[in-house]
Order: C-alpha cells, then sequence, then structure tokens
C-alpha cells in the first residue's frame, strides 16, 4: 500500500508540471528515481501483451503491462490534471513571475541531481548535452501553428506532446501553447469535452507507443549518452523559465491566446525599470530556493534510475 501511495503522489506531480508551460512531467519522474521503469512498462504495450494475455490470462497481461506501477502512477497524475488545471491557469494569469521563480529553482536542481549520475565526467561528454541543449531550445521554433484545433490537429498534437511530456526538460504543455493548442486542451480538461479528450487521448497513446519505444532502446544502447543528451534537454529548458524577462515577439492563436515567440532576459533591478512590474525579488528567491530543496531531497531519498552504465558515448 505504501509503494502505491508513493507512486499515486509521483504521478500527481507529473501531472501537475505537465500543466505549466516550460516544465516537463518526464523531469519529476527523472528526480523521483522512476523515469526508466516508466519508459519501459509503456513500451511494453503493443503485440506482445496479447502473448502474455494468451499465455497467463489477466495475470499475466497484469505482470506483462507492469500495472502495479501504472495504474497509481496513471491515476496520480490524471487526478492532479483535474484538479490542478484550475489551480495553474488561475497562477499563470496572477503569479506567474513566481510560479516561473519556483519551477525554475526546480528545473535547476533536476539537472544537478541527474548530472550527479553520470560519475566522472569526461570531455566527450560534452557532445551529448550541448546536443540536448540546442535540441530543447531550438525545437519550438520547428513547429507548425495551427490555426484551428481541428480533430487531425489534435491527434497530431496529442502526439507531440505526449512525446514531449516523456523527455525531461522538455514542457509538453509549452509545446501545445507554440501550436496554439494549449487554450484549447486546458478548457476541454477543465469543462470535460469528451470529444476533445478522446481525440487527444488517441493522439496521446500514439505518442507513447511509438516514443516510449524509441527511448528504451536508446537507453539499453547508448545509455550514458541518452542520459547526458536529457541533461542538456533540462538545461535548454531553464530560459523558458526565468522569471525576470520581457516578452519582445508574440502571436496570437485561438481565442487571441498569446503565444510568446521570443524574450529579452533581464536582471530582477532591470525588470522593474523596463516593465514597471515589481521584481518581487525576496519571494521569487525563496521559491527559487524551495525548488531547489524540495528537489535535493527528493533526489536523494529516491533511488538511482541508472545504476548501470552499458554503453558509450
Amino acid at each position: 500500500m505504501k509503494r502505491y501511495l508513493t507512486l499515486f503522489f509521483k504521478g500527481a506531480g507529473m501531472g501537475a508540471a505537465d500543466a505549466v508551460p516550460g516544465v516537463s512531467g518526464g523531469t519529476i519522474a527523472f528526480i523521483t528515481g522512476i523515469y526508466e521503469e516508466l519508459i519501459h512498462s509503456i513500451k511494453q504495450f503493443g503485440p506482445r501483451a496479447f502473448g502474455a494475455w494468451r499465455r497467463g490470462g489477466l495475470a499475466g497481461l497484469a505482470v506483462h503491462l507492469n500495472l502495479a506501477f501504472l495504474l497509481p502512477l496513471m491515476l496520480g497524475i490524471v487526478a492532479s490534471l483535474v484538479s490542478v488545471a484550475h489551480l495553474v491557469t488561475w497562477l499563470l494569469d496572477h503569479h506567474q513571475l513566481l510560479l516561473n521563480a519556483f519551477f525554475f529553482g526546480l528545473v535547476l536542481a533536476s539537472a544537478i541531481v541527474v548530472g550527479r549520475q553520470v560519475g566522472h565526467w569526461q570531455w566527450q561528454h560534452i557532445f551529448p548535452l550541448v546536443l540536448g541543449v540546442c535540441a530543447a531550445l531550438w525545437l519550438p521554433s520547428l513547429l507548425p501553428a495551427s490555426t484551428e484545433a481541428s480533430q487531425w490537429v489534435l491527434l497530431v498534437g496529442g502526439a507531440i506532446a505526449i512525446s514531449a511530456m516523456l523527455l525531461p526538460g522538455v514542457s509538453g504543455s509549452f509545446l501545445l501553447l507554440v501550436m496554439g493548442l494549449y487554450g484549447t486542451v486546458m478548457e476541454g480538461i477543465k469543462s470535460a469535452d469528451l470529444a476533445l479528450i478522446a481525440t487527444f487521448g488517441a493522439g496521446c497513446v500514439i505518442g507513447l507507443m511509438v516514443f516510449s519505444r524509441v527511448l528504451s532502446w536508446l537507453f539499453y544502447h547508448y545509455r550514458l549518452g541518452t542520459l547526458l543528451t536529457l541533461v542538456g534537454f533540462i538545461l535548454g529548458s531553464l530560459p523558458q523559465l526565468w522569471p525576470w524577462r520581457e516578452l519582445v515577439s508574440y502571436r496570437l492563436a485561438n481565442g487571441d491566446r498569446i503565444v510568446p515567440l521570443d524574450y529579452r532576459y533581464l536582471m530582477p533591478s532591470d525588470y522593474s525599470v523596463i516593465t514597471g512590474e515589481p521584481a518581487q525579488l525576496l519571494t521569487a528567491v525563496a521559491l527559487m530556493i524551495a525548488g531547489l530543496v524540495l528537489v535535493m531531497v527528493i533526489g536523494e531519498r529516491s533511488p538511482s534510475p541508472f545504476k548501470e552504465d552499458r554503453t558509450h558515448v
């Protein structure tokens, strides 16, 4: 029972993170020590599941799919998305600077915790690290912006977003924002629009089936290189969470929702002068430290998902 509750709350943390543009549920899975088990468990969904069912019935299928792990985790994610969606949208509208400060500290500490798993750093580790940073920075600009949330757009958007959510440091919510789908999806979740949720969910299932297999293969054959690239992903996501910034370029998506395209990053003292808004320096720094401490404590208590190093960079 204790393990099930722990997994439920870890899932709740993933769901809360996935609701915030700029934060990834994969980061929470990483720092809580369940990332690789999550990837391999998702990969089990496929044709082989039918063979497991035929051989062992429902009990054999449950073992094959690792449902004792996935079910409490998924329940936590769903419960958090449904309940936290209201709180997150309110915080984004009224206290975005402070919310970003907390998650900046959380994500920065995540990079430190995950980076510790590398062990002895060497010069050849730089390439996959830089590759991850560049991919995280450039990925949003490569995505097309949609003008109408049709069923096909929602399907493709779900596949892209869930794939990003599996990557620490890459925010599926932010990619939805870039594609102009974030507001539509969040409102659909809050209003229980079953047709929209079913279409978006089908895209998520497709993305999970494909991308989990890619990640599982990479971990098995290039474990260390994949880990370093994911650390780069986490570091590359930090600019999206810097609290003191000025929006200099944007476009309007469905419902006149602003989609950020470019920011100017400021020091706290310049932020107040340029924007006319209070920097809230002490509160923001306190929340950054709270995020750092929270992740460091979780990281110390959670088992490492990278106990073996069977790969090369």
